[in-house]
């Protein structure tokens, strides 16, 4: 008995049945191929605003610098250790802090100076990218700024406005020197976009008087694939025990657990949504046995075997399985696609919202990868293949006599 040719006839035998069972499983594939790309989409885009826009994979510091970030807590012979840390393959660069007051015509804020390498900050993050207008920090204008977005609006200024910084210098005296905003950055985190100065490292060593040194390395890999724990050790086998170096996940841990659950969360996703597809499955393959009862009792009284029957069954449902899957790569890749380009707008909604310090993208972008294709595909096999477990099982162990004399 060609079990294949009996399913595929059996599957188009009720076709208002099959077409709404197949178009329900596909949509609810489509979903989740859908949901599963924006979910991927939302933790690479979080975690490249994490690490790519500032914080980098591993950042060097002097032991409690990171709770009291005083100007005196210099790495010392930071230079050296850079270099160092470049022979092992890694991209590195310095960061200098000072806090002060801005002012400008229209009023003042606390804010954080940043003075970075221009030429190796680009190496190390994308931050040079993400100017929303204007331009990036230049070696040739060293008093020219780059502001965060929410402080530009505070400030009420905009690019070519000047800003006047009070602050103290390093040796005790009253720092103040008049600059000109350069460039305005988009959402990066909540400490930039509130009060982050972006300025040239030169011009903030020479504000504030420090000696050399640097308060922070930022170290990046070459090669993101590289085990992160393993090149943190790495990096802290050259630095010294008298230093402290943490990877990224190790300074945001409430980002990183975050960032670790969202696959749960589109698990959880998915088993509610399947579940909800399962019990049409199960309705539909329930109706076609209870049907075709008079049928199964006959191939069975001519010597069909239950596990024969069994298999017809799982092979209609695979029939309309596999026919749903494609249908749903097919929708859900090219919309996931469109994601990927286009986004979904969310500046109404998610504009100056940030999580942990982090803020979010108002562009919400999709990520299209295998595993995106590949799960919800699988998870709705093995979901299907369950419902029909019961119908399936009924057929095997019915009694000939009895299906054959069923009203």
């Amino acid at each position: 008995m060609n079990l294949l040719s009996l399913a595929a006839r059996n599957v188009t035998r009720s076709r208002h049945r099959t077409v709404v069972t197949i178009l329900a499983m596909a949509f609810a594939c489509m979903t989740m191929i859908i949901f599963a790309a924006l979910m991927k989409g939302f933790i690479l885009g979080s975690e490249r605003n994490v690490v790519s826009m500032n914080t980098g994979d591993i950042q060097i510091h002097q032991p409690g610098y990171r709770d009291d970030p005083d100007i005196y807590h210099l790495i010392p012979h930071s230079e050296e250790l850079a270099d160092t840390i470049r022979q092992l393959g890694f991209q590195v660069t310095e960061r200098l802090f000072a806090y002060g007051l801005m002012a400008s015509e229209s009023g003042s804020s606390g804010v954080q100076l940043r003075g970075v390498n221009v030429e190796t900050e680009a190496t190390v993050t994308m931050i040079h990218q993400h100017v929303m207008t204007g331009q990036w920090l230049s070696d040739d204008e060293t008093h020219g700024v780059v502001i965060g977005k929410k402080l530009s609006k505070l400030l009420d200024v905009t690019i070519g406005d000047e800003l006047i910084f009070v602050g103290q210098t390093a040796d005790g005296y009253m720092a103040n020197d008049r600059f000109v905003v350069r460039g305005i950055l988009k959402s990066v985190s909540a400490v930039i976009d509130n009060g982050g100065v972006m300025m040239v490292d030169t011009a903030l060593r020479d504000l504030i008087a420090l000696p050399p040194g640097a308060h922070e390395l930022t170290v990046m890999r070459s090669d993101r694939s590289d085990n992160l724990t393993t090149a943190t050790a790495s990096v802290q086998a050259v630095s010294g025990d008298e230093l402290e170096v943490m990877h990224w996940q190790q300074l945001m841990p409430v980002i990183n657990r975050f960032l670790e659950t969202a696959d749960l969360q589109t698990m959880i996703m998915m088993i509610f949504t399947y579940i909800a597809v399962g019990s049409v499955v199960l309705n539909a393959m329930l109706m076609t046995v209870f049907e075709r009862i008079h049928e199964f009792g006959i191939m069975k009284a001519v010597g069909v075997k239950p596990w024969q029957l069994i298999g017809l069954i799982y092979l209609e449902m695979l029939i309309q399985t596999l026919v749903a899957i494609i249908l749903a790569l097919i929708a859900g890749s090219l919309a996931a696609y469109y994601l990927e380009q286009c986004g979904i707008d969310m500046s109404s909604l998610a504009e100056g919202i940030s999580f942990a310090g982090i803020a979010f993208d108002p562009i919400w972008y999709a990520a299209l990868t295998p595993d995106v294709l590949l799960l919800p595909s699988v998870f709705l096999l093995l979901i299907a293949a369950v419902a029909v477990l019961y119908p399936a099982i009924k057929v095997a162990v019915i009694s000939p006599l009895e299906a054959i004399h069923h009203q």
